[in-house]
């Protein structure tokens, strides 16, 4: 399967609350999944989001 990434960085100030209701709403209307989620010691948390890539449609034969 082919995926697409979308890194996020969310500022130490973010709460974890408030983070989860930010990405809830990019994985209802986007179709993005989390697929990692570092935190580091300032507070700062680096989010990678992914989604399956759609590939274009083929084009249809004409006669």
């Amino acid at each position: 399967m082919d995926y697409e990434y979308a890194p996020l960085r969310l500022p130490p100030n973010v709460d974890r609350p408030t983070a989860a209701a930010q990405l809830a709403i990019q994985a209802e209307f986007s179709g993005w999944e989390l697929a990692r989620v570092r935190l580091f010691r300032d507070g700062t948390r680096q989010v990678i989001l992914r989604r399956r890539r759609i590939s274009p449609p083929q084009p249809g034969l004409s006669y």
